[in-house]
């Protein structure tokens, strides 16, 4: 255990000194930690609560009722304990996932986009709910990147501009009490987006692992190489704390990808305690259709396309999903491959034009 640096966040970050000051500071927290986290001011600890109390009502509802909140567009929804398996191990942690929630009049929705589809909310008020969170939490990652750029030495908007209409999402988790035959509540992984913002209530379970000078981590955006499972057993691992009025956060494999590992995705697992523990982690992500190249480290990577790659990791991740089963019925992936070779030629980089040497 350790304690997270905590960061106040400005209103706006437009680039002035103290802006340049916070982000290099920001950026060297997860150069050393691999995570910080950032204070709230009381109207979001508010939002924060509402979006707990909430779910603590959601999750008490009958295995029957939840089951119902299930759609075949879209991966929003419940999804039960043991269902979604890290690494070859199920999980013992009961989701709601929130994602883009787009009617089915919507041109994207009936151009049989994979993943698009409304969000099958049990009720109105958990909708309203959990929207306000995640818009609340979404001007928290617009400042952040923001200040990430900064930290960086990139232009403010580097990170932002990928980010227009960006498909953020949220899995609310609760988590059992530890039992006499398991004390795993998520197995070591990585996250597949950009950033990672977390809220956790006072129990306590999630470990994070810091940067390991040398230490080889998994590209999950390549066929073949995943960090699910990865370092499981080795040390070091640091217990995040939980702090009222604060949230953590941490890259994920994007900013990885975006900094040629200049900032590493942060490896982390929950282990179970002595009573149910409720978190949530919020993924403020780039556009469905955006091409991600990287912004620093070698340029030899292909470029990658979000879309493509979201739809991937779920399917990976819930290969017996009616969502997954009607991607694939539907042939819907020929779809997202239009859509990514249409985004991969659309914003080819222009050719390097060298002078001759005599």
């Amino acid at each position: 255990m350790t304690d997270l640096q905590t960061f106040p966040l400005p209103d706006c970050v437009t680039g002035v000194p103290t802006d340049l000051e916070l982000a290099d500071r920001m950026v060297q927290a997860w150069r050393r930690d691999g995570i910080f986290q950032v204070a709230m001011n009381p109207s979001q600890e508010q939002q924060t609560e509402r979006a707990f109390q909430a779910s603590r009502r959601f999750f008490r509802m009958s295995l029957e009722a939840k089951s119902r909140c299930v759609s075949d567009l879209t991966y929003s929804g419940y999804i039960a304990s043991g269902e979604e398996v890290t690494a070859g191990e199920a999980d013992y942690s009961e989701i709601f996932t929130v994602c883009k929630d787009l009617p089915v009049t919507d041109a994207r929705v009936r151009a049989q986009w994979p993943c698009h589809g409304p969000a099958p909310w049990p009720d109105d008020a958990y909708r309203q709910d959990m929207t306000a969170f995640t818009d609340a939490l979404g001007s928290i990652g617009e400042r952040l990147l923001r200040l990430t750029a900064l930290g960086l030495g990139l232009e403010v908007d580097a990170l932002t501009r990928l980010t227009r209409d960006g498909w953020h999402h949220m899995r609310v988790l609760r988590f059992p009490a530890l039992s006499p035959t398991s004390s795993r509540g998520i197995g070591a992984h990585t996250d597949y987006g950009l950033l990672v913002i977390a809220a956790q209530d006072d129990v306590g379970g999630l470990l994070v692992r810091p940067p390991v000078e040398g230490e080889k981590r998994n590209r999950n955006w390549l066929p073949g190489e995943s960090s699910a499972g990865m370092f499981e057993h080795e040390e070091p691992w640091t217990f995040v704390k939980p702090v009222p009025q604060v949230l953590t956060v941490f890259p994920g494999d994007i900013l990885q990808f975006l900094t040629g590992g200049y900032l590493l995705s942060t490896p982390h697992k929950v282990r179970l305690n002595t009573r149910e523990r409720y978190s949530v982690a919020y993924f403020h992500e780039p556009a469905f259709d955006a091409c991600i190249r990287p912004l620093m480290g070698p340029r030899g990577e292909k470029a990658i396309h979000y879309g493509t790659h979201f739809t991937n990791m779920f399917m990976r991740c819930y290969p017996d999903r009616v969502t997954t089963r009607r991607i694939l019925d539907e042939n819907r992936l020929s779809t997202l491959a239009r859509l990514r070779d249409e985004a991969v030629e659309a914003t080819a980089p222009e050719p390097v034009h060298r002078l001759a040497v005599a």
